[in-house]
């Protein structure tokens, strides 16, 4: 036998070793790979989503061009989610999502342990509309699709609050993070109040949506190239539903109790 090729024991740990390094560069590559096809998805439907918008931002075409840009939004989302688990990057369960599907002017409020998590619900909901960062609207990846799918930008709280319970009013699902940002202090950080109060300004009940991740990465401050450790697990699941009442702040106390509840136990 030659002196270097490891024997028994040895020979077993030299395998397992070796398995565990050729793992880790698969993932490695698997992690940058689906980056780079969420970002060229992106781009493409946002390049189109930018040109078209002008035609379909006004009068009666106004709703109709809402509709496509959501719908390109969903099923882009469910494209590179479906490389993700393809590849053995993620791990998620979405189909409890599809229950709410056929619900017209329903807000959705989940609580926001990563930045994956906007993406995790936007796929398996159609006519969602989203809160989004202002900032988000230059972005030539994302910029294009938000406008015309009709997201409400968060830097002027009265129109976002009106716009918000119109789309709800239309008929639009409503996605909103009640903590504003992502969880800094798990299991959930202090709620917003803003969130109730259009829900409440449209008459729309408010169904909750718990969400729990195995890995930190993007949650607060973590890179988006920084590699985690892979695969990403989440669970998702549906919570309670509830009606605001006449007193917002009440319903947001009561709300975050919920949330601190549920995401305790489990």
């Amino acid at each position: 036998m030659d002196e270097t090729t490891p024997s028994g024991g040895a020979a077993e740990r030299y395998e397992r070793k070796r398995q565990g390094l050729l793992t880790a560069l698969y993932f490695r590559v698997a992690f940058y790979f689906c980056l780079a096809v969420f970002g060229i998805s992106c781009l493409v439907w946002s390049l189109p989503a930018s040109l078209a918008y002008p035609l379909l931002s006004r009068g009666s075409a106004r709703w109709r061009g809402q509709r496509v840009g959501q719908l390109g939004i969903c099923y882009g989302f469910r494209w590179a989610l479906w490389v993700m688990r393809t590849t053995g990057v993620l791990r998620a369960d979405l189909q409890v999502l599809d229950a709410l599907r056929g619900e017209p002017g329903l807000v959705i409020a989940a609580n926001h342990p990563t930045m994956l998590d906007a993406v995790l619900l936007i796929s398996r909901l159609p006519r969602v509309v989203c809160i989004t960062k202002a900032a988000l609207w230059d972005s030539p990846f994302l910029g294009g699709g938000i406008r015309l799918a009709g997201y409400v930008r968060n830097d002027a709280p009265l129109a976002m609050i009106r716009d918000a319970a119109e789309a709800l009013r239309k008929g639009s699902q409503l996605m909103i993070f009640p903590e504003g940002s992502r969880t800094t202090a798990p299991p959930v950080d202090p709620m917003h109040r803003s969130f109730a109060v259009m829900a409440k300004a449209a008459g729309a009940p408010v169904q909750t949506v718990l969400i729990e991740a195995d890995n930190p990465y993007l949650s607060k401050s973590w890179p988006l190239l920084r590699p985690p450790v892979l695969p990403l697990v989440f669970r998702v699941r549906l919570g309670q539903r509830f009606e605001v009442g006449a007193d917002p702040q009440a319903f947001v106390e009561r709300l975050e109790a919920y949330f601190r509840a549920e995401l305790a136990a489990a």
